[in-house]
Parts: structure tokens; C-alpha cells; sequence
């Protein structure tokens, strides 16, 4: 069999708001590969990552850090007018778009409010820690409306989903501003190890070519400014790492 390979890029948060933003955004990319309910599993699947997303956005004050951060981003392209060669357009195009996107975002109501009150929603997630409580016979409401038309449970599914979108357009924004704020610079760790310094990132990325006869990973431990890499083998017992291994890295 041939080495090949294949580059995977690694996130890693540097804060608890960054951690609870990477957490939303991966529950918004799953419910929208699910959104197609055509069978009790898929419909399951559906309802666990919705509940999920409800119990991350009641944690803390989602919104309010999602408008301090647009409003951020939107000083930060104000900036870059003034640099040399800046793309003008592009600069107020994106301006303009965070704006749109923070006064959808500050009109919006409350962001779980919508999906937390749906009646199908609320019957299911307050089965979901039941084992096997998702049953037929335990709901029956759930069972009869998997039977209605397909057509009638993706326009329940759509109707969610707008609910959330003023919540997944202003992630979107942010967070790919976020990942273009800085490029990926060749590394090398050694032994497995390397550490450094990221001032005031909120993210880490790292870009890994990961060769198939030497399964590696990073283990990534770090807050505000200080991080610390260690890359472990995947087969924990026969794997190893090799002395010199080059990687690159971006501090967002």
C-alpha cells in the first residue's frame, strides 16, 4: 500500500468563548446535514443535536458576545483602510456585511427561544435522557408525525432552522474572519513537543500532513497567551512520533 496522504487542519480554542463558539457552529453544520427527517434514526439524530445546541446557547450570553465581536471585527476593517494596498471594496463589502448581519442578529428574539418552545422539539428532549426513551410507545406524537407527509416535516425542519439563521450568518462572519486573520507558518516540533506564545488569539490551527503509516495527532493545552503542543500516536501501544516533525501553525 502507498504512504498517502492527507492534510487535516486541527482547532483548538484559547478561551471559553471561542470553545462555546466552535461547539455552536459544529451543532449548525450537523442539524443542516440532518435536516433531511425521512426515518425514526435520522429523526433522532436530528432532535440530540438540537437539544444539544439549546443546552450550549443557555449556558452563557451567546448573543451579547457575538455583538461586541461583530462590532470588533467592524472597527478592526476600519483599520485596514488605511494599509497599503487594501482592497477598498472588499473591506466595505464585508463592513457592510457584518453590520446587516449584527442588526439581524440584535432584532432577532431570544436565539432558543423558537426551537426551545416547539412542541415536537420539547416532547422529544425531555426524552432524550432516557435510555431508549424515544421509543413508540413513548412517543406516540413523535411516531404519528414521523408518518406525515415528507414534505410537511421538512417545512417544520425549515422553519427551525430560519430560526437560527441570524445566529449562524453572524457566527459564519466572525469566525471566518477569525481564520483569515492570520496565515499558517511552517513549525517543527521536537520529541513530540512544542510550545509557544499567542498573545491575544482566540484560536489555534494547526495544518497537519498526516501520513497513513504514522498516525499522529495533536493534544493541544493552553489559555490566552500561553500553548503548549504535544503530538501523540494514534495507536497508543505500537505508534510512534517521529524526533523531528514539521507542521505549520496560525494564532487567530
Amino acid at each position: 500500500m502507498s504512504d498517502a496522504t492527507a492534510t487535516i487542519i486541527f482547532e483548538h480554542p484559547l478561551n471559553e468563548k471561542m470553545r462555546s463558539w466552535l461547539r455552536i457552529e459544529s451543532s449548525l453544520q450537523q442539524l443542516e446535514k440532518q435536516r433531511h427527517l425521512d426515518s425514526q434514526a435520522s429523526s433522532l439524530s436530528f432532535f440530540r443535536t438540537i437539544a444539544e445546541l439549546i443546552e450550549i446557547l443557555e449556558r452563557g450570553e451567546v448573543r451579547s458576545e457575538l455583538l461586541k465581536e461583530l462590532d470588533r471585527q467592524q472597527t478592526k476593517l476600519k483599520l485596514w483602510l488605511g494599509s497599503p494596498n487594501a482592497d477598498i471594496a472588499m473591506i466595505h463589502s464585508l463592513s457592510e456585511q457584518l453590520k446587516e448581519r449584527s442588526i439581524a442578529l440584535n432584532q432577532a428574539p431570544r436565539i432558543s427561544q423558537y426551537i426551545k418552545e416547539d412542541r415536537i422539539i420539547s416532547m422529544v428532549r425531555q426524552r432524550l435522557s432516557i435510555p431508549g426513551g424515544c421509543c413508540n410507545f413513548d412517543l406516540p406524537t413523535l411516531h404519528l408525525w414521523l408518518h406525515l407527509p415528507q414534505s410537511v416535516r421538512d417545512e417544520s425542519v425549515r422553519v427551525w432552522l430560519d430560526s437560527l439563521r441570524p445566529l449562524q450568518q453572524a457566527l459564519e462572519s466572525i469566525l471566518e474572519l477569525i481564520r483569515q486573520s492570520t496565515v499558517f507558518t511552517p513549525k517543527t516540533s521536537h520529541n513530540g513537543f512544542y510550545q509557544g506564545n499567542a498573545d491575544e488569539a482566540d484560536l489555534l490551527r494547526l495544518k497537519l500532513d498526516v501520513v497513513l503509516n504514522a498516525l499522529v495527532y495533536p493534544q493541544v493545552s493552553g489559555y490566552k497567551t500561553r500553548f503548549a503542543i504535544r503530538f501523540l500516536p494514534m495507536d497508543c501501544e505500537k505508534g510512534t512520533v517521529p524526533a523531528h516533525l514539521s507542521f505549520e501553525l496560525a494564532c487567530c
